[in-house]
């Protein structure tokens, strides 16, 4: 799989029409893509044709993606999982609804395997990051923003003045900004 910068640099490249980043781009994401809605349709053929409209869509509006600090990925499935709600939806008006028992609970209010993937992807991220952190700092910086201590209390357990231990949590934190955004 590629990274997710890679993965955004195609995207930004296939807004200038490079067909070499779309063609990256499908090669690094097809089977993903082709998994979600799959899933949604449950049909290998809808689902074929809806992920040649899901690169169509990404083709035309790929200037649209704006870099948020989100997984391009998640942009990508959201693509993917619209175009097929919406196939599902215009077989069931044209009168070929499917089974309710074979529909798909498309309101499920958890993450789907996706976000949790990419959540667990992001909490790794985040612990290796903390884990660069000297022991005494990354103690610190659980305490102040994962525990809920106060800046007074976590000076008095480390037996520093508040004003060091303020210091410690904002070098702590550019730290962490500075890991996480490579």
């Amino acid at each position: 799989m590629r990274t997710r910068a890679e993965i955004e640099e195609m995207i930004a490249r296939i807004a200038l029409k490079d067909r070499h980043a779309f063609s990256d781009l499908y090669d690094a994401t097809n089977g993903k893509l082709f998994g979600v809605v799959l899933r949604v349709l449950n049909n290998r053929t809808d689902a074929e044709d809806v992920l040649q409209e899901v690169y169509l869509r990404i083709w035309h509006k790929a200037d649209s993606y704006a870099v948020t600090g989100h997984s391009p990925i998640t942009w990508l499935v959201t693509v993917a999982r619209n175009l097929a709600i919406d196939r599902l939806r215009a077989k069931q008006r044209q009168g070929n609804p499917r089974d309710m028992t074979e529909m798909p609970d498309l309101a499920d209010p958890g993450p789907g395997p996706e976000a949790q993937s990419i959540a667990a992807s992001e909490n790794a991220r985040l612990n290796d990051c903390l884990d660069a952190l000297e022991p005494d700092r990354k103690d610190a910086v659980r305490g102040a923003y994962l525990e809920g201590h106060s800046y007074a209390d976590l000076a008095e357990k480390f037996r520093v003045p508040l004003n060091t231990m303020r210091t410690w949590l904002r070098r702590s934190l550019i730290s962490l900004r500075d890991c996480l955004s490579t």
